[in-house]
């Protein structure tokens, strides 16, 4: 009889930790959710970065809009500008590789520099 008593107040025991348990796991899966992601707020230097919020395809169209392809072609020595130049190929290659977009977007904050009042973001 006491083998039996002690297995009934191990089962209490049991069924008195298993909501716990059960409580555990739904804090853990509480906290396992995906929580909003807090931005943070943007420095007074970035926003007075001329390229802030701009896309590589708004400044490769600007520029081509004020200066052209053969300009761009002969200022930068860039295959994509000086063959058959369109915006597909070339911002696909300004992409890929940083030296070239780098250029540009120097030539991009030439303009701007000049004329800051005629760009429009």
């Amino acid at each position: 009889m006491d083998i039996k008593n002690n297995n009934e107040e191990d089962n209490k025991q049991q069924q008195q930790e298993q909501p716990l348990d059960n409580e555990t796991k739904s804090n853990t899966a509480d906290e396992s959710k995906p929580t909003k992601r807090i931005r943070r707020q943007a420095t007074q230097e970035q926003l007075d970065n001329p390229l802030h919020g701009v896309k590589l395809a708004q400044v490769l169209e600007r520029l081509v809009a004020h200066y052209g392809w053969e300009y761009l072609g002969d200022r930068t020595n860039i295959r994509c500008f000086l063959y058959y130049p369109t915006m597909k190929s070339s911002l696909g290659f300004l992409r890929k590789t940083d030296w070239a977009r780098e250029f540009v977007e120097d030539i991009y904050l030439e303009m701007v520099e000049r004329n800051p009042n005629g760009i429009k973001k």
